[in-house]
């Protein structure tokens, strides 16, 4: 289809749309539900609101937070959210997505631990209350980018997803690797701890590597095939993280439920005809509450290298989409749902509202209201408006003027490795990366320009 921009100029022109493209978004009227407090565990989280991880390419060479990061957290906690998911943070050198990625380890733990003071200390003196923290555990698997030099560690060969990053067999990670990534996830748990977490994510989704494992379908040995190979490296790993929860610290897991794959290179979520599937996936999350007591979990899908309209519904990128934005929020919606009721007890978030803009905050309150989530996290939107929470608890609405527009512009900074934030809306901060990044594109061959 031919891109679309957004040009809803109310919320009824957004209904009529839905109808015309035969899709169910839920819409609430107001946004009460979302300023609703919610208990997980012994936590008292004040509203349903929360950022979701977003990657701001600006650690050190060693991986530890710099002045951009910590601006960009303190920003988010001062801006209401009742959780804030910090981005991916990589547990070792050769599983980083890049130079500027966030990287722990006891060398650098201190550093963290200051980061997470002076947040807690901004969301308690702007809004009297600390944010729930969570640290989210990552390996890059294919999109391992160490040194910004492409180095993929893969599950096994796919050869449409290596025409957009190439592989071979030598990329393909040993039994004896994943072993150790049980243990290295394991101790994620503590060194989150010891940095003032208040939870650690055990990452299963967006095509990295434990997310790949899970859709292992061809790969032999202890790790491939069957569902309970598949799924092996996530719950040991869990498994060992949970060693380390207390009253004040547990274990939970952003989970990937859809791939959007070709049939012929069938995803997790997808069944051999390469459809929707959710059988496996609700499965896990069900396995993950009845033997894990996980307590909260967040719900993504897609793939932002290989399917990112699937993961982030857009009207303006490097390609047309293949199918109307609300399409692809009708699914993510409906895929939270059928996790929600699959596990009721759990505390389910939804992602990927963001592209609603105005009426974002309504869409998530619908679902709320309905019961399909029990809240939402909010990525591209953070970038551009960080208090956005604020305005809707407070001003029952979002700002509109504050909106996030899904121009792509953080995507680019990003994948140039530079500080990545709002370039619209934070022009002053991030319009001189963006500059930057324009002049060297010019430099490169036009294959490298996207």
């Amino acid at each position: 289809m031919k891109h679309e921009k957004f040009h809803y100029k109310s919320l009824n022109e957004v209904k009529e749309k839905c109808m015309e493209l035969g899709v169910d978004l839920p819409f609430a009227e107001d946004t009460t539900s979302l300023a609703k407090p919610i208990d997980i565990k012994k936590f008292h989280i004040p509203n349903r609101l929360g950022v979701a991880p977003m990657e701001g390419a600006d650690s050190t060479p060693d991986g530890k937070p710099t002045e951009y990061t910590e601006r960009r957290y303190v920003n988010e906690a001062r801006g209401g959210v009742g959780i804030i998911w910090y981005e991916a943070i990589s547990l070792s050198e050769e599983g980083r997505s890049s130079k500027t990625q966030l990287l722990i380890n006891e060398d650098n733990l201190d550093s963290f631990k200051r980061l997470n003071e002076k947040v807690k200390e901004a969301g308690l003196k702007a809004n009297g209350f600390v944010p729930l923290l969570v640290m989210q555990s990552n390996h890059s698997g294919r999109y391992s980018n160490p040194g910004n030099n492409p180095a993929p560690m893969i599950a096994e060969r796919n050869s449409w997803l290596e025409s957009f990053r190439s592989a071979d067999d030598r990329c393909i990670v040993s039994d004896d690797y994943l072993k150790r990534m049980e243990d290295l996830f394991g101790e994620s748990a503590l060194l989150a701890k010891k940095a003032g977490f208040d939870a650690v994510d055990i990452k299963c989704c967006h095509g990295y590597l434990f997310q790949e494992v899970a859709a292992a379908y061809d790969r032999p040995g202890e790790y491939g095939g069957s569902y309970e190979n598949r799924t092996r490296l996530l719950k040991n790993s869990i498994r060992a993280a949970k060693v380390y929860e207390s009253d004040d610290f547990f274990v939970t897991a952003r989970i990937g439920i859809y791939d959007g794959y070709p049939k012929e290179h069938r995803g997790w979520g997808q069944n051999e005809e390469g459809e929707l599937d959710l059988a496996e996936p609700k499965r896990l999350i069900k396995e993950l509450w009845e033997e894990f007591n996980i307590p909260l979990v967040d719900i993504t899908m897609g793939n932002p290298y290989a399917t990112t309209h699937v993961t982030r519904p857009f009207d303006s990128g490097k390609y047309p989409p293949d199918e109307h934005p609300f399409e692809g929020l009708s699914r993510m919606v409906h895929g939270v749902e059928a996790i929600k009721k699959t596990v009721p007890e759990m505390v389910v978030y939804g992602s990927a509202p963001t592209y609603l803009r105005e009426y974002a905050d309504l869409y998530a309150a619908g679902a709320v209201e309905k019961g399909m989530a029990d809240g939402f996290l909010f990525g591209r939107m953070a970038f551009a408006d960080p208090d956005f929470a604020n305005e809707i608890v407070r001003n029952g609405r979002i700002d509109k003027n504050r909106v996030c527009l899904t121009c792509g512009k953080c995507g680019d900074l990003i994948r140039a490795h530079k500080p990545t934030g709002c370039v619209i809306r934070d022009n002053a901060t991030f319009m001189p990366f963006y500059k930057e990044w324009l002049e060297e594109k010019k430099s490169l061959p036009s294959s490298f320009r996207g």
